[in-house]
């Protein structure tokens, strides 16, 4: 194997294989390798309708083999640091690879030994979450078994997260599940978030809050998961007043829905390509590296403040991608990302806002109708048109 290459990517997820195959269907010269250690690839916007009972596990996951694209060298290492003066990366098996031009696309990391005694409970006691292959279909297991007088919490942290509407979207099933079975108003759901909004944009927060109400949710804000206690059931949060005073609250819960606090992974925190928050400092416009003007950022380990989602970075690598081939060609970079992020907000089944933003979070919709409401086309759309576009067009560079 070539210890040199024209473009190096390191990530084999969405932002790293679609990438790869746009760069490809633009210039089928181009010699291009992918740095990404995992053998599975996963579709995880499903994840939430797996923890609904309305997905198999299983349809979310193919082989890393399989969405390669042909003609691309696929190094099963994985990244432990960089040396962009001298356009280098280490694996952790200590080899070393050069580049001409390099995407940094490593995705992000769940943090869930930042929450005290989750790992140990994870999986049993009642203690689940959608943000996890292993777990995903514990939800609707934990939901099934749920009784009047019992509590299901919902946890969202104070960090970014991927799919910033997913703690939300599984929450708003199982009040559904627990409505079409009789025990609404019977078992209580709560939203315990560190944040202090439904939602960011005053629309859609406004629908959100219809469902809520409509549920009877109990909402809490500014509470931040620390601890997780799954034999005795209690789960610690810290909370935050309105002087900014924290304490500690302790919840009882029969179900608990985590989501972990998230970061960018350790080796770009402590990589030369991370900026003081340790994301990889890009421009948020050219998605160009500020420091390394042959590196590249895309996805979720980047520093651009947008949605963290997959339909993030199908409209970013386009962008990249007519930036990097203008680098090559010595010409100015004609792209610009817009901050466009898409969150498809589960309310019930067969119900979903979809909600589509940029920058500054203005609203930049699709469809010519109100998005903010609840529609079963919108529904239909993450069911069944989401995925088939996944693995039939984003991953293979045509949409």
């Amino acid at each position: 194997m070539g210890q040199h290459h024209q473009i190096l990517i390191i990530g084999g997820g969405n932002a790293g294989i679609s990438a790869a195959a746009q760069l490809l269907r633009k210039r089928s010269n181009l010699e291009i390798a992918i740095i990404e250690p995992s053998d599975r690839h996963f579709y995880q916007p499903a994840w939430t309708l797996v923890g609904g009972g309305v997905f198999n596990i299983h349809d979310t996951i193919r082989s890393e083999a399989s969405v390669i694209p042909k003609g691309v060298t696929w190094i099963r290492e994985a990244a432990a640091s960089f040396q962009p003066e001298q356009n280098q990366v280490t694996t952790n098996t200590g080899a070393t690879y050069t580049y001409d031009y390099l995407i940094v696309a490593p995705g992000i990391q769940l943090n869930w030994h930042l929450i005290e005694g989750l790992k140990e409970t994870l999986g049993k006691n009642g203690v689940t979450t959608n943000y996890s292959v292993d777990y995903a279909a514990y939800p609707f297991e934990c939901l099934r078994q749920l009784k009047a007088g019992q509590t299901a919490l919902f946890t969202s942290p104070g960090t970014a997260v991927k799919c910033g509407g997913a703690p939300q979207k599984i929450m708003y099933l199982a009040a559904d599940y627990l409505r079409k079975n009789g025990l609404q108003g019977k078992a209580t759901v709560e939203f315990v978030t560190a944040g202090s909004v439904i939602f960011a944009i005053k629309e859609y927060a406004e629908q959100l809050m219809k469902k809520v109400n409509e549920y009877g949710i109990k909402l809490n804000f500014k509470h931040d998961l620390v601890a997780i206690d799954g034999p005795n059931k209690q789960a610690t949060f810290k909370v935050t007043d309105a002087e900014g005073v924290t304490h500690m609250v302790q919840k009882h819960f029969d179900m608990i829905h985590v989501v972990p606090p998230m970061s960018a992974p350790d080796f770009i925190k402590s990589s030369p390509l991370a900026n003081e928050a340790g994301w990889v400092e890009v421009d948020k416009y050219t998605l160009q590296h500020t420091r390394y003007a042959n590196v590249f950022g895309l996805g979720d380990a980047m520093s651009a403040p947008n949605s963290k989602t997959g339909a993030a970075v199908r409209k970013q690598v386009p962008v990249m991608v007519k930036n990097m081939l203008a680098l090559m060609d010595g010409q100015a970079m004609p792209g610009k990302y817009s901050g466009y992020g898409s969150c498809p907000l589960v309310v019930g089944y067969g119900k979903l806002i979809l909600a589509e933003f940029g920058y500054d979070n203005v609203r930049m919709e699709t469809f010519p109708f109100d998005q903010s409401k609840p529609r079963w086309s919108m529904w239909m759309l993450k069911r069944y048109v989401l995925p088939w576009l996944y693995w039939n067009k984003i991953l293979k560079g045509t949409a």
